[in-house]
């Protein structure tokens, strides 16, 4: 099954892929390894903003790293990747803004990763790093990095 179509079946629409905020740019292709720059979430074209542990929900921050997911993917697409070429999910790396007594930042960045092991299967298995960090870029409540590694073109 092709990945559009497990996207269809799973009831998926990607969203419109996110200009960048600062001087870099989406995703870098490197020997057949795709490097997708911080994702930040986007729900029905709204930021998600806040600290866990303060003013975000445990599953508003997981809604909220699932869509950092969804981002990774329309950033490989907006840069004429398609999904089929994605041989693994090697790496995510997940920033959750976070109050100082908050600890499940894994919590949350399983929304991310679930959206990978849905969408690719066991290619979508990766390692993970989950961080607590005082405030992100415009304030967003998570933020999603991949490394990607792709079948050759």
């Amino acid at each position: 099954m092709s990945i559009d179509a497990r996207l269809s079946e799973l009831g998926i629409t990607l969203p419109n892929a996110a200009a960048p905020v600062a001087s870099y740019v989406p995703v870098v292709v490197h020997n057949d390894v795709a490097y997708i720059s911080g994702q930040l979430p986007f729900i029905d074209g709204t930021l998600v903003t806040g600290t866990l542990g303060e003013d975000v929900s445990l599953e508003r921050g997981t809604a909220a790293a699932r869509a950092c997911g969804l981002m990774i993917l329309a950033q490989l697409v907006n840069a004429q990747i398609p999904l089929d070429r994605v041989a693994r999910i090697v790496k995510l790396g997940a920033f959750v803004s976070s109050a100082s007594s908050f600890s499940d930042q894994p919590k949350v960045a399983n929304g991310a990763s679930e959206l990978m092991f849905d969408v690719f299967g066991e290619s979508g298995r990766h390692a993970r790093s989950a961080v607590g960090v005082p405030v992100l870029p415009l304030h967003a409540a998570v933020e999603v990095d991949a490394i990607i590694a792709l079948h050759p073109a």
